[in-house]
């Protein structure tokens, strides 16, 4: 897990395609996990799934990299990423429910 401090990075993105109902979101906090990456992810109600991630510029972008070369990969027909500054309140990684 990074810490707090360590945090530099922040990106929330939206991946559209077949990501509901395969098993996207827990795929996701399970990488955000290993990584260490904190934030959330949840489907929504227009059948995207988003996701708000803050670690190191390196962890976001291995983060996003395994989620593309994941089994899950064909299943994602856009990813948009809107890098911002991170708040640094996270403390963990998890599902979130809309």
């Amino acid at each position: 897990m990074v810490t707090r401090s360590k945090i530099t990075h922040r990106v929330h993105v939206f991946f559209s395609g077949r990501v509901q109902g395969v098993g996207f979101r827990y795929t996701v906090e399970r990488i955000a996990l290993e990584i260490g990456v904190v934030g959330w992810v949840k489907n929504i109600a227009d059948n995207r799934v988003e996701a708000v991630c803050e670690g190191t510029q390196g962890q976001i972008e291995l983060l996003l990299d395994k989620i593309k070369k994941s089994f899950l990969g064909p299943n994602i027909r856009k990813t948009v990423c809107d890098w911002e500054e991170p708040t640094r309140v996270f403390t963990d990684f998890r599902v979130e429910f809309y």
